[in-house]
């Protein structure tokens, strides 16, 4: 394992136990914050994530949106996400990490995704479960044109300085229950 690699798992250790104590504190303003930044994404595909152990919970902004939304559903090891058409009430079934992805529906690209974080920087980059997924992803979306990458956290998520290699990828604002933080 490399520096970087050993930074950012020791990393993660800490950012999952700080993440679990803001959770257990409750979210606060977050998600009206993340409506109001995503109201003039009004008519434009939104893929969100279905919260999985103390991820804050994007599902009633996503349930609001006005337009088409999706949740990212792991294809393969190594590859980009691809994202499903969702609704409330929607069938799902448990994906490869454990989250709930949509038994059947349309494939969507989205125009704004908002990303699960366990740790963020003042600099707009974040630090996932090291499967490089949102990374992949991101890269693949921008080169295909026009996209917001919108991190969603608590404001206790805030550290110094993630740990970063080129392929990660910056967010271009993050939602907390605090605060909005960018453009980055």
């Amino acid at each position: 394992m490399g520096e970087i690699a050993e930074r950012k798992a020791e990393a993660r250790g800490r950012a999952e136990a700080l993440r679990a104590a803001a959770h257990a504190r409750g979210q606060g303003d977050a998600a009206a914050r993340l409506g109001a930044e995503l109201a003039p994404f009004a008519g434009q595909v939104l893929a969100g994530y279905m919260p999985m152990r103390s991820e804050i919970d994007p599902l009633a902004v996503m349930a609001a949106h006005r337009g088409p939304v999706a949740v990212p559903v792991i294809k393969g090891r190594g590859q980009p996400l691809a994202f499903r058409a969702w609704a409330p009430g929607v069938a799902m079934q448990r994906g490869p990490f454990g989250a709930l992805v949509p038994e059947s529906g349309a494939w969507l690209v989205p125009r704004v995704l908002i990303v699960p974080l366990l740790a963020f920087d003042p600099r707009g980059y974040r630090l996932g479960y090291g499967g490089g997924y949102y990374d992949r992803t991101l890269a693949v979306l921008r080169a295909q044109g026009a996209l917001t990458a919108i991190g969603f956290a608590f404001a206790a998520q805030a550290v110094a300085e993630v740990p970063t290699e080129a392929t990660d990828a910056r967010l271009d604002l993050i939602v907390t229950d605090e605060a909005v933080l960018g453009p980055f």
